[in-house]
């Protein structure tokens, strides 16, 4: 049979009997003939991530740029209003310095009186805490400065008296210089509020955490009820040891507690390092992501107890300088000195320690913490906040 009559087509794997069907042969040539090639299995198209994940970044973009604008106007509302509250006298004393707040060492004087609307404290006007805070952006260094409230010092045009004096005299203007006189320090920025208001900033924020570090049971001052006579069965108010989440109203009392029945040897610097601690935790609750996504909302609110002549933009760098400080290596400083009787009154007669303590706080000599046995010694802690 000639080979070109053969039933059968060969394989390299065998053959295949029967003779091949000309229909697939035609079809196969015919496509030859064309120059199509056979189809095969289809690629997936790639999908676009790329484009998504820009579109996404643009839309996040937007948002944050919605967000930081909405979170300044909020600021600026109260913080505008906040300017208006400090008197001329206190803004010619500042000194002013080049540089923004998150690149300059910058010092800042907190001033809480004790006026406002509780009973027995019409007029009152006194300074219920004094402190100095200090910013070393370089070093992400924070440092606080407490100025114990019964300290007798030098009141310019009015001489020799406690230091709270100073403000229930001649106002801010005459704090201000007293304690620039008193430190010999330059003073960048100031923040007075009411302490019966300061609450409110605290309720603003959410409240903020305490780690109480001894149990705690006060003489009754400020009772809490309406009348007279639950008041006087009330044994005043109790703080557990340990943390502690505290509303405003709390975190107000624990600032403000003089004596701890549970524990007599406990002093005014026991106040004292207990109004640091309110200070800080406020301030690490308002420097806070849960603050900050609410900024648009409470930004007004955060600033209505204060009066500062810090601007909204200066106030949300200062934010952002505590965010970044070490917490872990800050200094709690105080000045201190010897307990004596004056004219019927308790003082504080300052100590000539005051003076290196001062270069602690700044920086210029390493600290060193107040000397045992002495209970208003000066000195500064590092880290925890001072006993």
């Amino acid at each position: 049979m000639p080979a070109q009559d053969k039933p059968y087509r060969v394989y390299r794997g065998g053959r295949v009997k029967g003779r091949v069907p000309l229909a697939r042969e035609s079809a196969r040539g015919s496509g030859a003939s064309k120059g199509t090639a056979p189809a095969g299995p289809q690629t997936p198209r790639p999908r676009r991530w790329g484009r998504w994940v820009v579109l996404g970044l643009l839309v996040l973009l937007v948002l944050f740029v919605a967000w930081s604008v909405a979170s300044y106007l909020a600021v600026a509302s109260g913080v505008s209003k906040a300017n208006d509250r400090v008197p001329a006298g206190v803004r010619r004393q500042l000194a002013k310095k080049d540089g923004l707040l998150v690149s300059t060492p910058t010092t800042i004087l907190v001033l809480g009186t004790d006026g406002g609307t509780q009973k027995g404290r019409a007029g009152a006007n006194r300074s219920d805490s004094i402190m100095l805070i200090r910013t070393d952006p370089g070093k992400k260094r924070l440092a606080f400065l407490s100025i114990p409230r019964d300290l007798q010092v030098e009141i310019p045009e009015v001489g020799l008296a406690k230091i709270n004096a100073a403000n229930q005299i001649g106002g801010p203007a005459l704090a201000l210089r007293t304690v620039k006189d008193l430190t010999g320090l330059d003073v960048n920025h100031v923040m007075f509020v009411d302490f019966d208001r300061f609450r409110e900033l605290i309720d603003a924020v959410g409240g903020i955490d305490i780690d109480v570090p001894r149990p705690i049971r006060s003489d009754r001052f400020d009772c809490p009820y309406k009348t007279a006579k639950r008041c006087a069965s009330w044994q005043g108010w109790r703080f557990a040891r340990g943390p502690q989440h505290m509303d405003g109203r709390r975190a107000l009392v624990y600032s403000r507690v003089r004596h701890n029945l549970l524990d007599p040897s406990e002093t005014d610097f026991s106040r004292s390092r207990r109004q640091q601690e309110v200070v800080e935790a406020t301030l690490d609750k308002v420097t806070g992501l849960g603050t900050a996504l609410k900024l648009p909302f409470v930004g007004d609110s955060l600033t209505a107890p204060l009066a500062t002549d810090l601007g909204a933009w200066q106030l949300m760098q200062l934010g952002w300088v505590y965010f970044r400080g070490d917490k872990g290596r800050a200094l709690h400083c105080r000045l201190g000195g010897d307990p004596a009787t004056v004219g019927g009154e308790s003082v504080i007669l300052g100590s000539e320690d005051n003076v290196s303590t001062v270069a602690m706080f700044t920086g210029r000599s390493a600290p060193l913490a107040p000397a045992r046995g002495l209970p208003y010694a000066p000195g500064c802690f590092v880290g925890g906040r001072g006993q």
